[in-house]
C-alpha cells in the first residue's frame, strides 16, 4: 500500500525470533505485540493491525478505498473477510506446515480444508470481476500475501482459473512486487532454532504482563 501511494517510507524490522516484539518503544504503536504497525509522522499518529492500517492509509492517500457508502463498504467486508477469515487460516495452517515439531493430522487437515475453502470463495467470487470489490483496493492489497505460500501450504491455485488470473494480475502490478520484495536481503541473526520458537509460540498471558510491567528476561524464554 506504501508503494502504490507513493509515500515515503522507513522499513524497520522487528525481530520475533529475537523478542524485539516485546520492546517498550514497540508495545506502544503495537500493544498486541504483533506485526504490522506504522507511525505516521505527518500527524503523529500510530496504528497497528493490517485492516486499519491499509485504512488509515486509504484515507490518507485518498486511493484504494472508494468514498460512496457502497463502494466503500464492496472493499471493507473483503477486508474483513481476509482479517478474519484467509489470514489467520493460513497463519494457523503455516504453523502446523512449518513449525510443530511432530505431526498433528487433525489440526494440519482441518486448516487445509478451510484455506482451500477460502480459496473456492475468491475464485467464485472472481468470477465476474477483475478484483475483490471491482476495482482494485486494499481488498486485494490485503488478501494477496495469503496466496503467495500457496505452494507451500499443500494448494495448486491451477484449480482456481479466476483465482489464478488474479493472483497473476496481482503480480505483475509493479508496487507490489517491491513491496512483496522488501526485506529479502535482511540478514537474519543466529540463534538456535528451539529459543526462536520459544519465543514465537511460547506466548501466554505472563508473556504479556511481563513486557509491559517491565519484567521481561530477555534471556528467558517467554513462557
Amino acid at each position: 500500500m506504501l508503494e502504490e501511494c507513493g509515500f515515503d517510507y522507513t522499513p524497520i524490522a522487528v525481530d520475533i525470533g529475537g523478542g524485539d516484539q516485546f520492546a517498550p518503544a514497540f508495545l506502544k504503536i503495537s500493544p498486541n505485540n504483533r506485526m504490522p504497525a506504522i507511525v505516521d509522522h505527518d500527524t503523529g499518529i500510530s496504528v497497528f493491525e493490517g485492516g486499519a492500517i491499509l485504512m488509515y492509509l486509504a484515507e490518507k492517500a485518498g486511493k484504494f478505498l472508494p468514498a460512496d457508502t457502497a463502494g466503500r463498504y464492496e472493499v471493507l467486508q473483503w477486508l474483513f473477510w481476509q482479517a478474519g477469515g484467509l489470514g489467520p487460516i493460513a497463519g494457523q495452517l503455516s504453523h502446523f506446515v512449518s513449525y510443530t515439531q511432530e505431526p498433528v493430522p487433525y489440526a494440519h487437515e482441518r486448516f487445509a480444508n478451510e484455506y482451500d475453502r477460502l480459496l473456492a470463495v475468491m475464485d467464485v467470487r472472481l468470477r465476474d470481476r477483475e478484483y475483490l470489490a471491482g476495482d482494485y483496493s486494499i481488498a486485494d492489497m490485503a488478501a494477496f500475501p495469503w496466496l503467495i505460500p500457496y505452494r507451500r501450504l499443500g494448494n495448486d491455485l491451477d484449480g482456481f482459473p479466476q483465482l489464478r488470473e488474479w493472483f497473476d494480475r496481482m503480480k505483475s502490478r509493479p508496487a507490489v512486487r517491491r513491496g512483496t520484495d522488501l526485506g529479502e536481503d535482511w540478514q537474519q541473526p543466529e540463534r538456535s532454532s528451539k529459543t526462536a520458537h520459544a519465543i514465537m509460540f511460547g506466548q501466554n498471558s505472563k508473556t504479556v504482563y511481563r513486557a509491559v510491567d517491565g519484567t521481561r528476561d530477555d534471556t528467558k524464554s517467554p513462557a
